[in-house]
C-alpha cells in the first residue's frame, strides 16, 4: 500500500496540532514552517480532516486549526482513513465480487492479511504516542552551525 502525500502530510499536520493541543488554535503559517508543507496544501488537507470531525477551524486574529479531541483519542488510522479512505492494497480486498477468482485466490488472502496488519498498526498508534516519538527524535537531533 502506498500512502499519498495527502495522507503523509496530513499525519504530519495532525502531529503538529497534537503537539500543541490545549494551547489554542495553531496558525497555518506556523504549521507550514515547522512541517515544511505549503499553506495552500495544508488548507486542502485540513478540509478532509474537518469533514471527518478530527479538526476544527477558528476564525479571527488568533485563529487557526485545532484538534476536536485529545491526541490520545485520535489514531493514525483515523487520520489516514479520513484522507485516503480504506487501506487496501488490491481492489478485491474491499470488494470480493470485483473478481470472479476471489473465493479461490491465495494472493487475495495475502492482500487481505496485509490490509489487516496495516489497519492494526495504524489503529494502535495514537497521535499522543506519535508526538512522544517525535519529541524523542527531536531531542536526539544534533545541529551544527558554522
Amino acid at each position: 500500500m502506498k500512502v499519498s502525500s495527502r495522507g503523509r502530510y496530513g499525519l504530519r499536520v495532525m502531529i503538529e496540532l497534537a503537539s500543541q493541543f490545549g494551547s489554542g488554535p495553531v496558525l497555518v503559517d506556523e504549521i507550514a514552517k515547522k512541517q515544511e508543507i505549503s499553506g495552500k496544501y495544508i488548507h486542502v488537507i485540513v478540509s478532509g480532516l474537518k469533514s471527518a470531525g478530527l479538526v476544527r477551524s477558528v476564525r479571527g486574529p488568533n485563529g487557526g486549526y485545532e484538534l476536536t479531541r485529545s491526541p490520545s483519542r485520535i489514531t493514525a488510522f483515523d487520520v489516514i482513513s479520513a484522507l485516503e479512505g480504506k487501506s487496501a492494497p488490491a481492489h478485491c480486498v474491499l470488494d470480493a465480487s470485483s473478481c470472479p477468482r476471489s473465493g479461490s485466490c491465495a494472493s487475495r488472502d495475502v492482500w487481505c492479511q496485509v490490509a489487516s496488519v496495516v489497519d492494526v498498526v495504524l489503529s494502535t498508534l495514537s497521535l499522543e504516542q506519535i508526538v512522544k516519538r517525535q519529541c524523542a527524535k527531536d531531542e536526539n537531533l544534533i545541529t551544527y552551525h558554522i
